[in-house]
């Protein structure tokens, strides 16, 4: 059996604008058609040679983004991540070199807004990296006269001949990129514009004209315009697929006493119980279910998908984290094959209610077998105490 190397270029994808000349946001996540801006622009990354690729999102909408980018993926998924977005371009950037593999040589920066630009590009910017140069950019000639102008009045004539308009990827040297970004001392409108400031030669290389980016609404027509005639093809999968085998994901929470209300635990109301404190009901041992899910998928965690920016999740019961866990693994090609999960906790007692809250779990999972053990550490510990709650979950993840 071959083993797939580890790749020595990787691809950031900055998808965290904020869409405002749009006048729809976040941009990355408005729709060409029945998928969105980012999904079209990854499903053209994954056209290229294999490279770690790391999307850049704005907070909260990581977990769309990490969707997007594992069905874009096929059998790459792998070789994908997703980071949080700063409050400006470069910070974004700089989010993104920081999440870069060690063996990454070659780093390529592209904006997800140049959705439709053709996997050719980025053949050609790597190509000029793997020659030598510090640094590629692909760009397009002017074609327009170009005319100075002050005060409403034309003073002059530009050089066309000179100009070029840059597009994405912009591709570096990893040291290089690296290097300038920590010695930047002001913000740059483009990559190139920073190496170029830390004194390297940036190569130019052939552009595409479908590698426009998405900025106003009537760039948003055109790029629906070219979707409909140019639809995203299926995923192409592995002539050699890696076997089916299970995954097993760990998940732990813990949630102190001391909320509003009732408790709600193990997906069930616990009447005269103190309540536990968290952004949803604090039930531990939901959120631990949910954390092995993900984590055995390779979905990441319940802060990627449930993080606290979501108003959504804020008083949520188990049933509605559990029903979107099950979906997301569902979205990702995986079925459950069961959850077993361990509560540590002074009270409330368990073994009443445990045949119940396996049933409740359960059919929020979609039927999949949950089942539910519970320990007081022999008044031990916080938990021992009495405050607060502790579970910890393992989960087996099956291909669908």
């Amino acid at each position: 059996m071959s083993i797939t190397p580890v790749p020595r270029v990787a691809v950031i994808v900055v998808a965290a604008g904020s869409g405002t000349r749009l006048g729809a946001g976040p941009k990355a996540f408005v729709g060409l058609d029945e998928h969105t801006i980012l999904r079209h622009a990854l499903t053209r990354v994954f056209q290229t040679a294999p490279a770690q690729v790391v999307i850049v999102a704005p907070s909260g909408r990581e977990g769309d983004a990490l969707t997007d980018a594992l069905e874009a993926a096929g059998d790459r998924r792998d070789l994908v991540s997703v980071v949080t977005g700063g409050a400006s371009r470069q910070s974004s950037v700089a989010a993104g070199i920081a999440a870069l593999w060690a063996d990454i040589d070659h780093v390529l920066v592209h904006d997800a807004a140049r959705c439709l630009t053709p996997a050719a590009v980025f053949d050609r910017v790597i190509a000029a990296l793997e020659l030598g140069h510090a640094g590629a950019v692909p760009v397009l000639p002017v074609v327009d006269t170009i005319k100075r102008v002050q005060d409403d009045l034309i003073v002059g004539v530009v050089d066309r001949s000179e100009l070029a308009a840059a597009q994405t990827p912009q591709g570096f040297r990893r040291d290089i990129l690296e290097t300038a970004y920590r010695s930047a001392t002001a913000e740059f409108t483009d990559d190139a514009a920073l190496v170029a400031d830390a004194g390297h030669v940036v190569l130019a290389v052939d552009g595409d004209p479908r590698a426009f980016k998405v900025t106003t609404p009537a760039d948003l027509d055109r790029a629906r315009s070219l979707v409909a005639t140019e639809p995203v093809a299926a995923v192409p999968s592995s002539l050699h697929p890696a076997p089916a085998v299970p995954r097993v994901g760990i998940g732990t929470d813990v949630h102190a006493v001391g909320g509003d209300g009732a408790l709600w635990l193990a997906g069930l109301e616990w009447p005269g119980e103190p309540a536990l404190s968290g952004h949803s009901d604090g039930d531990a041992v939901a959120h631990a279910i949910v954390d092995a899910l993900l984590a055995a998928a390779g979905l990441g965690d319940i802060g990627t998908h449930f993080g606290t920016d979501r108003p959504e999740f804020a008083g949520a019961h188990a049933d509605a984290f559990l029903a979107r866990t099950h979906a997301l693994l569902g979205e990702a090609g995986f079925r459950i094959g069961n959850v077993s999960v361990q509560v540590q906790a002074r009270r409330p007692r368990f073994a009443m209610r445990r045949a119940e809250a396996e049933a409740v779990l359960s059919r929020a999972l979609g039927g999949a077998p949950v089942s539910v053990s519970a320990t007081t550490t022999d008044g031990l510990g916080f938990t021992g105490r009495g405050d607060g709650v502790a579970a910890f979950a393992v989960a087996l993840v099956l291909p669908a």
